[in-house]
């Protein structure tokens, strides 16, 4: 059985994924913070920081693909500290998936990381920079590291997130020219990341995902 383990599995699009890919079939290894989560067929709750190269190297431990979902809280603390959760995790875990032989990261960072910021046009552009800039200036040190690794790397841009249902119709656009704004649940971001557990048309690629 293939043995996923899920980063940032606690909840949104991590907790997403933990059960769909659980629900089909999969051996799910859920790293989260937090503690005390109710035991499920299926899933395996394991309680660290995602920072931790020492617990990063146990969770590793049989693991066949890693699917990396870190988020940070939105609020007027977004706006006046500086972000470093995204490149912190993704320096300790590349380093502890090579040690590990571990090959095959699917890594969700969003709309606007990396080259997708050209495609936003200007005033929405200076909106997303006072909001998200932060965060996305860190995402971006994110990208440049999974990029320069040698993993089998996916990075996964959803645009911006809803609660909606999982309706699996949703566009995968890895052309930069189609690069647009828009909608998409949460659940069916996971729904697009479970099937890539075991495809690799979109290794070393960064699709944008939306309606």
């Amino acid at each position: 059985m293939t043995q996923i383990l899920v980063i940032g599995a606690s909840k949104g699009i991590g907790r997403a994924v933990a059960k769909q890919a659980s629900a089909a079939g999969y051996a799910v290894r859920a790293l989260s913070r937090g503690s005390g989560h109710s035991a499920e067929p299926g899933l395996e709750w394991f309680s660290a920081d995602a920072r931790d190269p020492d617990a990063l190297a146990r969770a590793l431990e049989d693991v066949d693909v890693v699917v990396q979902t870190l988020g940070v809280p939105t609020g007027p603390e977004l706006l006046c500290k500086p972000v470093t959760l995204f490149s912190e995790a993704t320096s300790a875990l590349l380093p502890a998936m090579r040690a590990s032989d571990v090959r095959r990261l699917i890594s969700v960072t969003g709309y606007g990381a990396g080259d997708s910021r050209a495609s936003i046009s200007c005033l929405p552009g200076l909106a997303f920079e006072l909001i998200l800039g932060r965060a996305y200036a860190d995402k971006d040190v994110q990208e440049t590291l999974i990029r320069e690794s040698d993993r089998d790397w996916t990075i996964v841009r959803p645009v911006i997130l809803t609660n909606g249902p999982r309706l699996g119709r949703y566009k995968v656009l890895d052309d930069p020219g189609r690069w647009r704004n828009g909608l998409i649940s949460r659940r069916d971001v996971a729904d697009f990341i479970v099937r890539q557990l075991e495809d690799d048309i979109y290794i070393r690629k960064a699709p944008v995902v939306r309606y």
